[in-house]
C-alpha cells in the first residue's frame, strides 16, 4: 500500500496562466507559496517560503483561471508528480510539480486583484470544485 497526497494552503505568486491541449483538454498552471516561521536560538525571528508548481485539468482548471489571481489565497489537496522532457538543446529535464484535484478559493477575490468584477467590502467568498474525472488525458497532452 502507498499513499501521495498533498495538502497545501498558500497564496498565488502569479496570475494562472491557462492552455489547452490539441485536443481541447483545459490545463491551467500556476505557484503558491507557503510560510513557516520560528525563533532560533538566538530569538531571532526566522522564515522560509517554499513555492510549489500546481497544475490543474479539465472544469477545474478553467475555474482557477477564472477565480484566482496573483495573492490570492487557495486550499489545494492532490498528489505529486514528476514528469520529465527534452529542452531546445536536447537535455532531459524533470520538474516536480502537484497534480490539484480540488481547489478552495479562499477569501476575498477583491483583495487579490481579481480578474472579476468585484465591489469593495464584497465579504470573503470561498468556494470548490472537485473534478468527476481527471483522468482523460496523457502525458502527451502536456502543452509545455
Amino acid at each position: 500500500m502507498s499513499v501521495n497526497k498533498v495538502i497545501l494552503l498558500g497564496r498565488l505568486g502569479q496570475d494562472p496562466e491557462l492552455k489547452y491541449t490539441p485536443s481541447g483538454i483545459a490545463v491551467c498552471n500556476f505557484s503558491i507559496a507557503t510560510s513557516e516561521s520560528w525563533s532560533d536560538k538566538s530569538g531571532q525571528k526566522q522564515e522560509k517560503t517554499e513555492w510549489h508548481r500546481i497544475v490543474v485539468w479539465n472544469k477545474l482548471a478553467e475555474l482557477c483561471n477564472q477565480y484566482l489571481a496573483k495573492g490570492r489565497q487557495a486550499y489545494i489537496e492532490g498528489s505529486i508528480a514528476t514528469r520529465s522532457y527534452e529542452d531546445k538543446s536536447g537535455q532531459t529535464k524533470y520538474v516536480t510539480e502537484i497534480k490539484a484535484n480540488s481547489v478552495q478559493f479562499l477569501g476575498s477575490a477583491a483583495n487579490a486583484n481579481s480578474k472579476q468584477n468585484t465591489h469593495a467590502g464584497e465579504p470573503s467568498t470561498e468556494s470548490s470544485y472537485t473534478p468527476d474525472d481527471a483522468s482523460g488525458f496523457t502525458a502527451d497532452d502536456i502543452p509545455f
